[in-house]
């Protein structure tokens, strides 16, 4: 069984999301989407992706 990966680069989090990672990247650095740098590389804790998908449905805005 493959672990499930922690870190997901812009990618991945658009593929998770199914929405373009153009849209993902702009979301990212505008704070909308909870993620951090790594050199000129965005990355998302899938834990931190969860908990704000979980947020936006029960309608808290961010």
């Amino acid at each position: 069984m493959e672990q499930e990966r922690e870190i997901l680069t812009i990618a991945q989090v658009a593929e998770f999301l199914q929405i373009s990672e153009v849209t993902t990247y702009k979301l990212v650095q505008e704070g909308r989407i909870p993620g951090f740098k790594i050199g000129r590389h965005w990355r998302v804790k899938k834990e931190d992706l969860r908990e704000h998908i979980s947020k936006l449905q029960h309608g808290d805005q961010l």
